[in-house]
């Protein structure tokens, strides 16, 4: 079982219940604290000990230090790809499948290989990002201050904090729709959402020993029922489904597709390093590398080429149409067809599977709370968990008449700064820290970290080329506009290609005068 090596919180040590607060961000350069360390001492042993009694994890974003960590074995690789496989083999994942064939109108094969591919390349993009926690001891948002500055860091995490909730209440509106569908319309959607929304803050709040636990054996389930509905679906799958619209309407629906397909997957970069934190300082990057990789493209593709497989079977199936026509929750259900009472047990089985997907991103979301200032921090993690779980099931009930409409549109949104992001951390890392290196003692000094000059600026352009080259429904850039009938995404190539060209001159010129 994974257990940090941390003792159980002491009634008398404010550190150990909710993190010390960086005296050096208080307005008048005094060294007061945050007002919670003012209150009155009862409460904070009341505190302290909940923590202790419930076995919650104490830490929030302080440095995890290498006599804290876990022993090395072999089981802490096996462990990453487990994590992320449990994660993302999800009825979440599934629907980005539907968008191809239903929305971008592509064909099979078109949508099998958008599927492949952008899930690879967004693969790569978060493993890349996850092998700064085990070196670091440091959660990814922390991790950032070293690439983009104190300050403008924190641009990266309100950021990362509102795709963690965004991501969390799309799970619960397809859990939700699932155990609707399952119920026959007796339990209606919005119970659904609060039952699968109470399951995500349960584990969540208990932090990381609980949350590898329970990441561990996720995935059986899942991919259990998820092939059972191959074996009841499958048959129904339309492999000659053909594209629609002239060549280069075509080549820009793939484009997008493929886009989207890579933003989903990214879309982990910015919390990747969260959940290695308690890993030894020993751990091989590289294959922290592969098998975070392994775990994040082979649930990706197993789950979105079903997807697509569901879709191409609409125009063919007319009870399929019927069910889809009521929500994308039904469309699966409708795939266990024939198995009864069975097939209903399997959907509620894949209703819950979304949870594993929404732990993770509670977790990281309290954490970017805490990161985002000496206030944030002085409020335990659990508490951020319990407010990042009412923010998301109140936008959960609020979209649930709209979830593809949120998920077409709020991935892509999100995609272009987490790829613009990566790009400046990537160049940060190869061209400039292989001199210098990483100072991880430094994680909260404003005054060794980098001033975020070059970041900002960067990021900035980046979301420039991202805006002239985004296409959604509500805005559509003056290059992505250019291409076929229904216009491309290219807010991913323009925006990196323009954060990766501005961020080298101005990071040398700000080493140059700042020094640091």
């Amino acid at each position: 079982m994974f257990e940090p090596k941390q003792p159980p919180p002491d009634p008398t040590d404010l550190e150990k219940s909710v993190q010390t607060v960086d005296v050096s961000e208080t307005p008048n350069g005094s060294t007061s604290s945050a007002p919670f360390v003012h209150v009155p001492s009862l409460l904070k042993r009341w505190n302290a000990r909940i923590e202790s009694l419930a076995n919650l994890e104490a830490r929030g974003i302080a440095r995890v230090l290498p006599e804290e960590r876990q022993d090395a074995s072999l089981w802490n690789y096996v462990q990453m790809a487990l994590l992320w496989f449990s994660a993302n083999i999800s009825a979440n994942n599934l629907l980005v499948g539907l968008l191809g064939p239903l929305v971008y109108r592509l064909g099979f094969l078109d949508s099998a290989m958008c599927v492949v591919f952008g899930t690879f390349v967004g693969s790569v993009s978060t493993a890349y990002m996850s092998i700064w926690g085990a070196q670091s001891g440091n959660r990814t948002m922390v991790v950032a201050r070293y690439f983009m500055g104190y300050w403008p860091s924190k641009i990266a995490c309100f950021l990362n904090i509102v795709l963690m909730a965004g991501y969390c209440a799309i799970d619960c509106i397809i859990g939700g729709q699932l155990l609707s569908a399952v119920s026959g319309g007796s339990m209606s959607i919005v119970v659904g959402i609060i039952v699968v929304a109470l399951v995500c803050l349960v584990v969540a709040v208990f932090g990381m020993s609980l949350f590898h636990t329970y990441e561990r054996y996720a995935w059986l389930p899942q991919v259990l029922v998820l092939f059972i509905l191959i074996g009841s679906a499958g048959p129904h799958f339309d492999a000659s489904l053909q594209s629609v619209g002239n060549s280069s309407t075509i080549s820009g629906n793939r484009l997008s597709f493929f886009c989207l397909s890579i933003y989903v997957v990214s879309s982990w970069s910015a919390a990747a390093s969260d959940y290695y934190v308690y890993y030894p300082e020993t751990t091989a990057g590289w294959k922290t590398f592969l098998m975070t990789f392994a775990g994040l493209w082979l649930s990706f593709i197993l789950v979105e080429l079903l997807g697509v497989g569901l879709a191409s079977g609409i125009a063919t199936t007319p009870a399929w149409a019927e069910a889809y026509s009521i929500s994308s929750g039904a469309l699966i259900v409708a795939g266990y067809d024939g198995l009864r009472g069975f097939g209903k047990f399997c959907a509620v089985v894949i209703a819950f599977g979304v949870c594993a997907n929404s732990i993770p991103g509670t977790y990281s979301a309290a954490l970017g709370c805490q990161v985002m200032g000496r206030y944030g921090k002085a409020v335990p993690r659990y508490i951020w968990a319990c407010v990042i779980v009412v923010v998301y099931l109140v936008c959960g009930l609020a979209g649930r008449n709209n979830l593809f409409n949120i998920l077409s549109n709020f991935l892509a949104l999100m995609g272009y700064w987490i790829e613009v992001f990566v790009c400046i951390v990537l160049e940060e890392h190869l061209i400039f820290r292989r001199v210098i290196g990483f100072d991880w003692t430094a994680w909260e000094d404003k005054k060794r970290l980098p001033i975020g000059i070059a970041a900002l600026i960067a990021f900035l352009l980046g979301w420039v080329g991202a805006i002239l080259g985004m296409n959604q429904v509500w805005y559509v850039g003056k290059l992505a506009v250019l291409v076929g009938d229904d216009g491309a995404d290219l807010g991913f190539w323009v925006g990196c290609g323009f954060a990766l060209i501005s961020f080298p001159p101005l990071r040398y010129w700000e080493l140059k005068r700042f020094g640091r």
